[in-house]
C-alpha cells in the first residue's frame, strides 16, 4: 500500500498527529529482526513453559497444554528502543490477567515483579502492574500466523500500546522476551540481560527511558 518513502513519511505524520508516535521514534512498514545470539531449535515434544516463584502452585506446561490455555487477539502499536515503531500489529496468545482471573495461576501476597525467562538464560523484567495489563501478551501468533523463528517462535512476550489507553504503562519492545520458556513471579526486582548492560529498567516509551 505504501510503496515509497514519501508515502511512509505521510503515514508517519498522520500517526504523529494522532499522538501515537513516541518521541525519538520513526515509523517502519517492515518488522526488523533484532536479537542477541542464535535462533534456538524448537522441539514440541520436549518444550515446556514454567511458572514459578511467588505462586501458590508452580506449574509446567507442555506445548500442547499451553495451547489449551485461554487465548485472545489484541491489536497494538509496538516501539523498539532502536527507534523504530510499527503500528496496528495484531497478536494472538495468552494474557496473564486471564490466567489469574480463571485461577489457573494464583499469586502469593507481595508480588511486585515478573521476570521473563527465555532460551540461553536470557531474562528481562517488568513490574507486575505491567504484566497484568492487556497490553502484555504471551504471544504465539502475529498477523494471523504462527511467529517466525526470528521473531520468537514458538512463544514470545509482547508489550505494546493500545491507542486511547494512556492509563496503561508502555515499555519499549525489548521488555517482551523472544523464545520465552517461563515466568518468575517475585517480590523483588531482578534486572535482566539488557538492563544489566545499561538499558533503562523502566523503559517508558513516552519519557524516552532508553538507557540508565
Amino acid at each position: 500500500m505504501f510503496d515509497n518513502n514519501a508515502d511512509r513519511r505521510s503515514l508517519e505524520e498522520l500517526i504523529r498527529s494522532e499522538g501515537r508516535l513516541p518521541p525519538g521514534q520513526a515509523l517502519t512498514l517492515k518488522f526488523p529482526v533484532l536479537h542477541y545470539g542464535p535462533v534456538p531449535h524448537f522441539d514440541p515434544a520436549t518444550w515446556n513453559f514454567q511458572v514459578f516463584g511467588e505462586v501458590e502452585r508452580p506449574m509446567t506446561f507442555t506445548w500442547q497444554e499451553f495451547n489449551e490455555l485461554p487465548r485472545r487477539k489484541i491489536k497494538m502499536d509496538i516501539h523498539c528502543v532502536t527507534r523504530w515503531s510499527k503500528f496496528d500489529t495484531e497478536w494472538e496468545g495468552v494474557l496473564i490477567e486471564d490466567l489469574i482471573k480463571e485461577k489457573i495461576i494464583t499469586l502469593k501476597d507481595g508480588v511486585e515483579h515478573v521476570i521473563e525467562h527465555a532460551e540461553y538464560g536470557f531474562t528481562t523484567n517488568i513490574p507486575i502492574k505491567v504484566a497484568l495489563q492487556e497490553t502484555f501478551m504471551l504471544a504465539t501468533h502475529f498477523d494471523g500466523k504462527p511467529l517466525d523463528p526470528d521473531h520468537g517462535y514458538p512463544l514470545r512476550g509482547v508489550i505494546g500500546y493500545i491507542p486511547g489507553r494512556e492509563e496503561l504503562d508502555t515499555p519499549y519492545f525489548w521488555k517482551g522476551a523472544k523464545w520465552l520458556r517461563g515466568l518468575e513471579f517475585s517480590k523483588v526486582d531482578k534486572p535482566g540481560f539488557w538492563e544489566q548492560a545499561g538499558y533503562h529498567n523502566n523503559a517508558d516509551i513516552w519519557n524516552e527511558e532508553r538507557y540508565a
